[in-house]
């Protein structure tokens, strides 16, 4: 980094590492100050080695096209403090990252990883499952109903539509879903003073707090090391079977990089997409005329759902390295800088959204960057938005009336985070 990029000032830049200021709303100011005055600036904070935040729209994607400059693999994808990252090299043996998932390979094992899969999430595919997730979706308002006049939506519905709906696809029975979720939520909540296991922090105690993402990585593994060797003796049409029978270049696809495969699909596969249902109901409860819109025109659901997934924006953040000099938006970046992809930011970018802190339905075209670009785009990315659209489809018809019964919280995470809880007061058919 050199001595004349420009330096973020220090009450900004702790806003960039702190999990509290991207659950209260503080991060939206930060972000906005940083693109107003310092859209590309080097973030120096205590504990961390510096990097620089990327908070413009154009910015953001540049990057994401240019996988051969910027890359996944030689860094942790995820913002952590340099012991962290240290603690986590010493365990591993030099990754900067506890497993081998997608988002952690760069060309050309990415591509070879991902198309092992790709085809289950292309939309031809995907419209096979309509029926049985719009009888899914029926039984989810069915529950909501059931449930009176108020609920928490985002823990009472959102959570449980998608996860079911990922885990059949997967192949995991449904009696072990409550620990798929209970291991997502600790793994993705790992700096949420309510989610973490145990309570572990990295500032506090970066020993355990590596310990403890180690511990929650093991049970996931110990799990799918069950379900590998069932599908290998007795192969069914599930993604369990296509990952424990892969072969990458003729040889047989490592433990490590079969249950990184195994996670990347049992926990990205709901979190987000329930995270993204939960900000739907949010934002219209919050927007009476929103939902009166909505509610005159159902041919908005579509709308709705990419409204919905650029207001909430689940993946935050991910970190990228820089593999080459290279330039972006006017400034040099040098050969192993750090950089964070601010997501939230690019998603809230006054040069591409009007009004952009708004919930709005007429946003068209809606060119969020929630689901990534480039190489790195979304795999789950259809069925997430086809899984929204019929739950939508489902409730907004019969759903007569919503407000907020309290105040909604969000998770306090810096990568992949979304809506705590939504006390909600509602009247259904």
């Amino acid at each position: 980094m050199s001595d004349a990029a420009p330096r973020i000032p220090h009450d900004i830049a702790r806003l960039l590492v702190d999990p509290s200021a991207h659950a209260d709303g503080q991060i939206h100011e930060a972000h906005s100050w940083l693109r107003a005055n310092m859209p590309l600036g080097i973030a120096e904070v205590e504990g961390y080695d510096p990097f620089w935040a990327v908070t413009r729209h154009a910015d953001i994607l540049d990057i994401s096209k240019r996988n051969a400059a910027f890359g996944n693999a030689d860094r942790s994808v995820s913002l952590v403090t340099a012991e962290t990252e240290r603690l986590v090299r010493e365990m591993t043996g030099g990754s900067g990252n506890f497993i081998r998932m997608l988002i952690h390979m760069d060309a050309p094992d990415h591509m070879k990883y991902r198309l092992l899969t790709q085809n289950w999430f292309m939309p031809a595919n995907i419209r096979k499952l309509e029926d049985d997730i719009r009888r899914l979706a029926r039984r989810t308002v069915d529950k909501m109903a059931a449930m009176g006049d108020r609920c928490d939506f985002a823990n009472d519905i959102a959570l449980g539509y998608p996860l079911h709906v990922i885990m059949s696809i997967l192949g995991v029975p449904e009696e072990d879903e409550p620990k798929m979720l209970a291991l997502t939520q600790e793994l993705f909540g790992r700096d949420d003073p309510d989610k973490a296991r145990d309570g572990v922090s990295a500032a506090s105690d970066p020993a355990a707090y590596v310990a403890m993402v180690q511990g929650i990585i093991d049970e996931f593994n110990g799990y799918f090391a069950k379900i590998s060797a069932a599908r290998r003796a007795d192969p069914k049409d599930d993604l369990a079977t296509v990952i424990a029978n892969a072969e990458i270049a003729g040889a047989p696809i490592s433990d490590l990089d079969a249950m990184s495969y195994y996670m990347i699909v049992a926990t990205a596969g709901h979190d987000t997409t329930s995270a993204s249902s939960a900000g739907a109901i949010w934002g219209l409860a919050e927007n009476p005329g929103e939902f009166a819109r909505i509610k005159a025109d159902p041919a908005l659901v579509p709308a709705l759902v990419d409204e919905a997934i650029r207001w909430t924006t689940p993946v935050r953040s991910f970190m990228r390295a820089a593999r080459e000099d290279a330039e972006v938006g006017g400034q040099t970046i040098t050969r192993g800088d750090w950089l964070k992809l601010c997501y939230m930011s690019g998603n809230r970018d006054e040069a591409v959204f009007d009004d952009p802190a708004a919930f709005r339905l007429d946003r068209s075209p809606n060119k969020h960057l929630a689901f990534g670009y480039g190489a790195h785009v979304c795999l789950g990315q259809h069925l997430a938005k086809m899984e929204m659209r019929i739950l939508f489809e489902e409730l907004l018809p019969r759903l007569k009336s919503l407000e907020l019964d309290g105040e909604p919280a969000s998770n306090k995470a810096l990568g992949v985070g979304g809506v705590k809880t939504l006390p909600i007061r509602f009247e259904i058919d």
